[in-house]
């Protein structure tokens, strides 16, 4: 009997599956076909499916709005997209037609903002929430965005110095407190470097910020790296906010929000499990229950979701060019491109992603290393759980279709680390970048965004 790809993944997890099935032998992504593309398109190419972000959005603010009704909350719920997830004007334009909010963290986000003002995008209702350290052009561009009349603008303090460098203005500035977490990483806990120390923002609020009479504190900001996980660390971090904001709140009449700052994981394997719905009513209910028993108003809630919003909306497609057989248990599988360029967290922090192929489903599997084509011997896909390898079909010499393999769920923060259209590790291009929609009647509408680099846009970066 032949062990064949396709068994292989339908005894191993739920397959067919959400965004992932199979027709004629060949991977179809959100029922969009990846083979119709590779053959209009050629590879490689890394593709945007613009409906997916919808999807999450709605998804997320179904399961907040019933939690909310369920718990009789009488808060409401803000969904505010992280731009520096991902800034393309497609992604955004798409994620405000289902109204999120928008959070920024630099100074250009700021001109981001005001495009989107000109163009009709957003109006000056739009909740803005303002993270990261102010720069004084940071700075200056947030106090425009006050005189432009963005009444819902909000700028969330990192340290206890920036309050001195906001000046008095007609209307008052609206603000927030970032709460420093104690982070958990692989190894040892640390204190956040953002944010201010928790056992000093009462005196803060007190000595500070209620004599400044240009400034309203609205919003406690938590955040924790790791996102929304259902463990120990999480659920102590959240109590230490929850319990701060209650003290802030009996100090502070105009605080009226808490922001969950940290997102929801997305799915990065086909055996992914998380109970979103659980979780998001085990955090209203144990803000409503804190709340109803400190004698206080329950706050409306915040979240900021980047990579939750547009993870999964991304893929990488390649071809392989050749296998290569190194000794007598490694075999490699060589890209035509880099997979430090492309996805770049693969190798920088060990981010996995979902990788299948496909085509050659029918084919039997082997255990192979994926290679990129730069020189660099980090330039591979790292799967610790196979000791560096991972399953693939086999490459049959007589089958003149080369296998195809894509990346998925690579819709988040990859572009921007890359550094998108601009100068790569062994001068290897940026890939054809392809945008998916549809349009009413619910067909499918692909547009090339920007085709593969040329090298004269290197060389007209590097000053030849």
């Amino acid at each position: 009997m032949k062990n064949t790809y396709f068994d292989l993944i339908n005894q191993t997890y739920y397959f067919p599956q959400e965004g992932f099935d199979l027709q004629d032998n060949s991977l179809y992504f959100n029922g969009v076909s990846i083979k119709y593309l590779i053959e209009e398109y050629g590879t490689p190419f890394r593709l945007t499916y613009l409906p997916k972000i919808g999807d999450q959005i709605k998804k997320a603010n179904n399961w907040f709005n019933k939690a909310m009704r369920a718990n009789s909350y009488k808060g409401k719920y803000y969904y505010c997209y992280c731009t520096k997830c991902c800034h393309f004007q497609h992604v955004i334009s798409t994620a405000l037609k289902h109204g999120v909010h928008l959070e920024t963290s630099s100074s250009f986000d700021i001109d981001l903002i005001l495009k989107l003002y000109e163009q009709g995008k957003i109006d000056t209702s739009k909740v803005l929430i303002h993270n990261g350290y102010k720069t004084q052009d940071y700075l200056d561009k947030i106090l425009h965005l006050n005189k432009l009349g963005f009444y819902n603008s909000i700028a969330i303090l990192d340290s206890m110095k920036e309050l001195d460098r906001y000046p008095k203005l007609k209307n008052p500035i609206k603000i927030g407190i970032r709460l420093a977490t104690d982070l958990q990483p692989q190894s040892d806990y640390y204190t956040s470097r953002l944010g201010i120390r928790p056992t000093e923002i009462i005196d803060f609020y007190k000595n500070k910020i209620a004599k400044a009479k240009h400034v309203q504190l609205k919003m406690l900001h938590f955040f924790v790296d790791s996102g929304i996980k259902d463990n120990l660390y999480y659920w102590g971090e959240f109590q230490k906010a929850l319990k701060l904001f209650v003290d802030l709140k009996k100090e502070c009449p105009t605080l009226r929000a808490l922001n969950l700052g940290g997102g929801f994981p997305i799915r990065n394997n086909l055996g992914f499990e998380y109970d979103y719905k659980y979780i998001i009513n085990e955090i209203v209910k144990n803000i409503k229950d804190t709340c109803v028993n400190e004698g206080i108003e329950e706050p409306d809630i915040f979240t900021e979701f980047g990579k939750y919003t547009v993870g999964e909306s991304g893929a990488v497609i390649f071809s392989v060019l050749e296998h290569k057989k190194q000794n007598d248990t490694e075999h490699w599988y060589i890209i035509n491109n880099s997979l430090m360029n492309t996805i770049p967290d693969a190798w920088s922090i060990l981010e996995k992603f979902i990788m299948l192929p496909i085509n050659h489903w029918d084919k039997e599997y082997q255990r192979v290393n994926i290679g990129g084509i730069s020189c660099d011997h980090s330039d591979y896909y790292n799967s610790e759980e196979l000791n560096q390898q991972i399953l693939l079909p086999k490459i049959d010499r007589k089958n003149k279709e080369p296998l195809y393999i894509g990346f998925f769920h690579t819709g988040a923060y990859q572009d921007a680390i890359s550094g998108y259209g601009g100068i790569k590790h062994c001068l290897i291009p940026s890939p054809k970048h392809i945008i998916i929609d549809r349009d009413n009647t619910g067909n499918f509408i692909t547009t090339v965004y920007r085709d593969e680099q040329k090298p004269e846009d290197m060389l007209q970066i590097l000053g030849y």
